[in-house]
């Protein structure tokens, strides 16, 4: 019998973390691309991009995205490219409110659909972030959530649901499935252990990621963000699942307690849990097929502006 294919993503960089948390947090395209083209050798089937300014600072900017996703394919890399649109907690992503409170900025956010990825992550999520002495509304009513996946849609890309509880799920998620903004199978992301940070987020466990499971659309597939110390359990409680695999240092900054990781450490690791449970990292041309990529697209998109 055939081994059960999972699917890896590596996810290098994210909106928060700074170098100076971890040296190794890639921030600049040359440094990111380097880290995806390592982690696809060593088994990630796709990547979850996001761009960061010459000065480290979040983007959504198209032209960086673009340089990102460029590089990959200059290096003969055909990983699976998702760029995020929901860009960070800082840089060009947030905006002052009155009250001393931010917001991260609907038209920058906007600005990851331009890229000529094949995916991007849409976050059909309304959250207050806390970092520091900064509450940072992430706005995103069922308007927005449908204007993102009409975009999408009309660009070609396949969504990838970002998640954060039963709600989002329930609410948002099963709203604009069933307004026909996305074909089967869906790909939805189970981002957990946040809540320290992101008000209404989930604390991993196994019950609540079952949960979460339960609630999903029909024909969705999934893939867990276990923030933090979860992310190793998260993954393999996801495996016995059913679901796929996500790591790096968007999502986790350390190997183990006290000793910082790199996203080729993580991603080793997860691959060897994979092939110790019997099951194979998928190839990108295995993840297309099982997540129903390219969705009106080719699979190595050109970077032209849109």
């Amino acid at each position: 019998m055939a081994k059960r294919k999972v699917i890896v993503t590596i996810a290098p960089t994210g909106g928060m973390a700074h170098k100076s948390q971890n040296p190794q947090l890639p921030t600049q395209p040359e440094e990111i691309a380097d880290d995806v083209v390592q982690c696809w050798k060593a088994g990630a089937s796709v990547a979850a991009i996001h761009a960061r300014r010459p000065d480290d600072g979040a983007t959504c900017d198209a032209s960086i995205y673009r340089e990102i996703n460029r590089r990959i394919r200059d290096a003969g890399c055909d990983v699976v490219l998702n760029n995020s649109t929901g860009g960070g907690v800082h840089g060009d992503m947030i905006r002052a409110l009155p009250g001393d409170r931010w917001e991260i900025a609907w038209e920058e956010r906007i600005k990851g659909m331009d890229a000529g990825a094949e995916m991007c992550t849409l976050d059909a999520t309304t959250l207050n972030l806390t970092f520091g002495d900064r509450e940072i509304l992430m706005d995103t009513p069922i308007s927005k959530g449908r204007a993102l996946a009409r975009g999408m849609k009309e660009r070609g890309i396949k969504p990838e649901w970002e998640v954060f509880n039963h709600t989002h799920v329930l609410q948002d998620v099963t709203t604009l499935i069933g307004e026909g903004h996305d074909e089967a199978p869906h790909f939805v992301n189970l981002v957990m252990n946040v809540h320290r940070n992101f008000q209404n987020a989930m604390p991993f466990s196994v019950r609540y990621l079952q949960q979460m499971v339960d609630t999903l659309p029909p024909n969705s597939i999934f893939c867990v963000s276990g923030i933090g110390p979860s992310q190793l359990e998260a993954n393999v409680a996801s495996l016995l699942l059913g679901g796929h695999a996500r790591v790096g240092l968007e999502d986790n900054l350390y190997f183990r307690h006290g000793e910082l990781a790199t996203n080729l450490q993580l991603t080793e690791r997860i691959v060897r849990i994979i092939r110790e449970m019997d099951m194979e990292p998928a190839t990108p041309a295995e993840a297309r097929d099982m997540m129903g990529l390219p969705r009106g697209s080719s699979p190595r998109p050109e970077f032209a502006p849109r």
